[in-house]
């Protein structure tokens, strides 16, 4: 058990989380520490204790002494505690991942899986790490894992993906090509092909009002919303901002939903309006949680469907076999930002787009689907957003800045806090994948921009054999 806290914090802590805002911060605080802490146990095998030092403690600035917690590996679960303020307890649940308990524990889920098939998309590395051999591609794996001391960085994982096969790759101890790596808001990317699925299915319009149940109603304002709005950050919902995890995150709307709440999307769903349909752009985790409803709706409504239809239609077809999506207590996919993956599985996802949603012969994303994710939202020009992807297809500061460090101007790119990266460049058929909970206020791109840049110019100075 970590140091509760100290009689000075605590009476501090006391007046803050009653103020107006901050009643569910202690909530959140202790949900999101059980929950992760008990998601890189059980899901990453990680150690707990480093896992609370490089990526929670950051999180929770002046507060992290104050938050204790327990790793009971016989019971598969976490209880973190907030002083008398708040206690949750996480649980691990196999392959739907772990969940915090809020209220009645939801019933045991009997998986339907079928078994699995063989992939569609060719492997793309055999059981070996794959270490380069030429210079170039080592010294930027060098630059990529330096620590240059004004920062921390702590990456994990970085894959290199050319031509459909791994090129170059790096694990820090205790992480290999088979360890699930928390993506955070990558997850939204793969959120992203699990609807363009559904749409090439025949089951989801995005340019139709979404199927909402708490939107039924023609004389509901929220009503008019369609999935395309929602995959575009554009709903005009009040829902927060998830653009910058930090402490402040903790009195968020959408961190509550996703650490203080049990039903997720249906806390989100019941958000009024803050601003204009379709027009408002807002980056909020809340959005992709209902459309993770409509994903659970439309594969089945329960969590056994929903995770059979994940795994039948996406992972499986991509060889994608660590990765482990979480649900909610309803079932609903944690579509915004609790997707673990190896980071050679982040890259399958990739090459499916660098494959313009083409395995094997087999179209899996609709025909444009790739361009359309890609194209930057009116209103995003703050950061590059398009519709489930950051996008350097577009204009405004964010982009600019980005592309004069090295992204290239085709590309677009899964991105989640504090430093988790997918780099998608069909031009170049390269995929980059980054991830590591670095404390860098910019979540480490910095260090992204030079491994792409590094990387182009090493591929273009020298064809890369494949592993």
């Amino acid at each position: 058990m970590r140091p509760i806290l100290t009689p000075l914090l605590l009476a501090a802590a006391l007046p803050l989380s009653a103020c107006a805002g901050f009643t569910h911060a202690p909530e959140v605080a202790t949900g999101l520490v059980s929950h992760q802490l008990c998601s890189a146990t059980f899901i990453s095998h990680l150690d707990p204790d480093q896992t609370y030092r490089e990526a929670l403690a950051p999180v929770l600035g002046p507060f992290a002494g104050m938050v204790g917690h327990r790793v009971d590996r016989a019971k598969g679960e976490v209880t973190a505690s907030l002083g008398p303020l708040s206690h949750a307890r996480a649980i691990y649940r196999g392959p739907l991942g772990c969940l915090v308990i809020r209220g009645a524990a939801p019933a045991p889920v009997a998986l339907r899986d079928t078994p699995s098939a063989p992939p569609l998309l060719a492997p793309v590395a055999g059981p070996d790490i794959v270490t380069p051999q030429d210079p170039a591609l080592i010294a930027a794996l060098d630059h990529a894992f330096a620590e240059p001391g004004k920062i921390t960085r702590n990456i994990k994982a970085v894959v290199i993906l050319h031509d459909g096969r791994v090129i170059a790759e790096r694990y820090a101890p205790g992480v290999g090509p088979l360890t699930p790596l928390h993506g955070w808001s990558m997850t939204k990317s793969a959120t992203n092909a699990l609807v363009g699925i559904m749409v090439a299915q025949g089951r989801l319009d995005m340019d139709k009002p979404a199927p909402v149940a708490a939107w039924a109603n023609p004389a509901d304002p929220r009503h008019v919303i369609t999935p395309d709005d929602m995959l575009r950050m554009r709903t005009g919902l009040k829902l927060g901002n998830s653009a910058n995890a930090s402490t402040n995150s903790a009195v968020d709307i959408s961190a509550r939903a996703m650490f203080a709440e049990r039903d997720m999307a249906g806390f989100s769903a019941a958000a009024p309006l803050d601003g204009v349909v379709g027009k408002s752009f807002a980056y909020a985790d809340g959005e992709t949680l209902i459309l993770s409803r409509i994903v659970r709706d439309l594969a089945g409504g329960d969590a056994a469907s929903v995770h059979a239809f994940m795994r039948r239609e996406l992972f499986d077809k991509l060889g994608m076999t660590g990765a482990v999506m979480e649900l909610d207590a309803t079932g609903t996919p944690l579509g915004g930002s609790h997707l673990y993956a190896p980071a050679r599985d982040w890259a399958k996802l990739g090459q499916l787009y660098v494959q313009d949603g083409v395995v094997g012969g087999q179209r899996i994303l609709p025909a444009g689907w790739v361009d359309y994710s890609a194209r930057q939202t009116p209103g995003s020009e703050m950061i590059g957003y398009g519709a489930g992807f950051w996008t350097e297809r577009g204009q405004g500061w964010a982009v600019e800045h980005r592309r004069q460090n090295g992204l290239p101007a085709d590309s677009f790119m899964a991105r989640g806090s504090f430093g988790q990266f997918m780099l998608v460049m069909p031009k170049d058929h390269l995929v980059i994948v980054q991830l590591g909970p670095s404390n860098s206020a910019g979540g480490d791109i910095d260090g992204l921009f030079q491994l792409t840049r590094e990387t182009l110019a090493a591929l273009a100075a020298k064809p890369v054999a494949g592993s």
